[in-house]
């Protein structure tokens, strides 16, 4: 069996994923936005804009500035991506489809405890809302869910309450994840609701694929974004939890290594080996979106990275270690340090509250200088003219506060 060392697999995720290399010179289109989307499978979507959306943030890294209207071009016009689920609300490509109608036509599937069959029993329950909703979507769509009268029998209930009494929001969800309405287009963040046949490209694929093509295809685009990957890796990315029968399919289409001392159950691409044995790397340092890909799975990430990344947006703010906002920065290979940033768009400054450098780092200019030059990209593509640093390691000062 091939056996690697953990910064082969490492550099071969950050060449799959578009993060290694100059970036491109050329202002990203929407040609060379879907180019990086069919690269990664699929742009987690958060509602959290304290610098910019999570998906935006992602193509800023493998692109530099690029003009947000050519992806809403992308998702809402040509429609070559669609608001679906994927290892979280995502954009997920169209071409897609098939692979996607897996999660449309199982949902909810049977599990431990009782939330699958809680959501199934309520939305059995409420055909006549359902239908009511398809009506008025057929008839007048896209409409924004404040617009659908609420004809709930029986008032959605969930333990916590976060979500009791929004009835249609929560049968939206769920019709959106059968895929029988989808999101024609965001005001704001606000999602804007039509059948799902009208939010897809005429040209949509529309073959029907037995379980085990479709895990052989989600499992193949997993592990190239992954690079390389352990069965519990690709079970998390992509399509997370959505592989029946994996163990069965992996032999069919990759090949096992080893991975010193991370373990014998990794699994490459054919096609990508000679790329995870080659030692030619050309790294960069960018910014990262703590939604990031690379990054989304964070047990993997800690063990191949050394990485321990918690998003604590929802944490208080007296218990967060890093902060609010936490940008990682991918230096090369490594996840070198960490920057909590926020936009104070009034006096259109970037606020640096803080930088935290990964211990065992060298001491030099090289990579605080790097730091400040992203920082200065990324305020300029959210069109503010100054840096507020607050808080750096003392050495770093310096480079980066100027």
């Amino acid at each position: 069996m091939l056996r690697v060392p953990p910064a082969a697999v490492r550099r071969l995720a950050i060449r799959n994923q578009r993060l290694a290399g100059p970036l491109p010179r050329k202002r990203a289109g929407a040609d060379a936005l879907l180019e990086t989307a069919k690269a990664l499978r699929c742009l987690q979507l958060d509602p959290t804009a304290v610098v910019a959306r999570s998906h935006l943030l992602v193509l800023f890294s493998r692109h530099g500035a690029f003009d947000e209207r050519r992806f809403t071009e992308l998702a809402y016009e040509r429609r070559s991506l669609f608001e679906y689920w994927a290892h979280e609300a995502s954009y997920v490509l169209s071409e897609d489809l098939p692979i996607h109608r897996y999660e449309m036509r199982t949902f909810p599937r049977p599990g431990i405890g009782a939330w699958p069959r809680k959501l199934s029993a309520w939305y059995e329950h409420e055909s006549d809302f359902r239908a009511h909703v398809l009506e008025r979507l057929r008839d007048e769509g896209p409409l924004r869910a404040r617009d659908i009268e609420d004809r709930a029998i029986k008032p959605w209930e969930r333990q916590g309450g976060w979500s009791n009494g929004r009835n249609t929001a929560r049968l939206l969800d769920i019709m959106w994840v059968r895929g029988e309405v989808g999101i024609a287009r965001r005001d704001g963040a606000q999602r804007v609701w039509d059948l799902m046949e009208r939010c897809l490209p005429a040209d949509a694929p529309h073959e029907e694929l037995s379980d085990a093509e479709i895990t052989r295809r989600a499992a193949r685009f997993a592990i190239r974004a992954l690079g390389a990957a352990r069965p519990m890796h690709i079970r998390k990315h992509f399509t997370r939890g959505r592989y029946p029968g994996l163990e069965n399919e992996l032999p069919n289409i990759a090949e096992p290594i080893a991975v010193d001392g991370l373990g014998d159950d990794w699994w490459v691409l054919p096609e990508d080996v000679d790329a995870l044995l080659s030692q030619d790397f050309n790294g960069r340092t960018t910014l990262l979106s703590p939604f990031d890909n690379l990054l989304c799975d964070r047990d993997r990430t800690e063990a191949l990275w050394g990485f321990r990344h918690r998003l604590e947006i929802y944490t208080p703010a007296a218990k967060r270690e890093w902060g609010y906002f936490v940008l990682p920065v991918l230096d090369g290979e490594r996840l070198a340090a960490r920057c909590d940033l926020a936009i104070d768009r009034k006096a259109g400054r970037l606020k640096v509250l803080a930088v935290y450098a990964e211990p065992g780092l060298r001491a030099g200019a090289r990579l605080p200088k790097a730091i400040r030059r992203e920082l200065e990209r990324l305020a300029a593509w959210r069109g503010v003219n100054e840096i507020e640093v607050g808080a750096a390691p003392d050495a770093w000062w310096p480079h980066l506060a100027s």
